[in-house]
């Protein structure tokens, strides 16, 4: 196969992973950090598809490398076979070896660990799978009142990560990984620019205002899944 032949083929699986993702090629685009006009330029052939662009894609979406650049293996890998789980919640959740965005046994507001590191299979507690969620999203519990209510007390928020902080959407929640603590707040812009504002949907709390060095992990919040369990 020759280099022309090979970009075409890569460009067909990344068109796939869009439909697949149930995102516009826009939020395809911003979702690896890179200029949807840029996108489209690799999608029409114009640019090729380099192998920074194969890795962003390969990290945020988490599909096999080998599959993506060389047609080989399968796009994600099988899950291990699991017990079925199903909540009597207005979320339907379901075993791990189902299609669909795990959820973590995870409180994102507790502890100071960075978020990566405790993404592992033994922490899957289960899978979400809903019509317009992000499936290669995943999903953890929001403890506390500081973001009421718009998140509830325990209730679970589909997050993605950020590589690229240049790359903020002002007015948008994220979790925010600071040394000590970890936060869900709304990012503000400072007039500083080497500052953010951390705002706080429940009106009990003040605003916080951080250094951006301080912050070693950001997250950005996709979905949120505020649920009561009656009885």
């Amino acid at each position: 196969m020759d280099s022309k032949e090979q970009n075409k083929a890569i460009v067909d699986r990344i068109r796939y992973l869009i439909g697949h993702s149930r995102l516009s090629q826009a939020e395809f685009a911003r979702r690896i950090g890179i200029d949807p006009s840029n996108l489209s330029k690799h999608l029409s052939g114009r640019l090729t598809v380099s192998e920074a662009l194969i890795n962003r894609i390969v990290v945020d979406f988490g599909v096999s490398k080998q599959w993506l650049r060389d047609g080989t293996d399968v796009p994600f890998a099988k899950e291990p076979h699991a017990t079925e789980i199903v909540a009597d919640t207005p979320v339907k959740i379901l075993a791990p070896q189902r299609q669909g965005a795990p959820v973590y046994d995870i409180d994102v507001t507790a502890g100071c660990t960075e978020l990566s590191r405790m993404f592992t299979q033994d922490r899957i507690i289960g899978v979400i799978d809903l019509p317009q969620l992000n499936p290669n999203g995943c999903y953890v519990r929001v403890s506390g009142d500081s973001m009421e209510p718009v998140v509830k007390n325990g209730g679970l928020i589909g997050i993605r990560p950020i590589t690229d902080r240049r790359n903020i959407f002002w007015g948008q929640i994220y979790v925010i990984v600071m040394e000590d603590y970890r936060m869900v707040k709304y990012l503000r812009r400072h007039s500083d620019n080497d500052k953010v504002i951390l705002h706080s949907a429940n009106s009990d709390y003040d605003d916080m205002e951080v250094s951006r060095k301080d912050i070693i992990g950001l997250y950005l919040v996709e979905s949120i899944l505020n649920y009561d369990i009656r009885c």
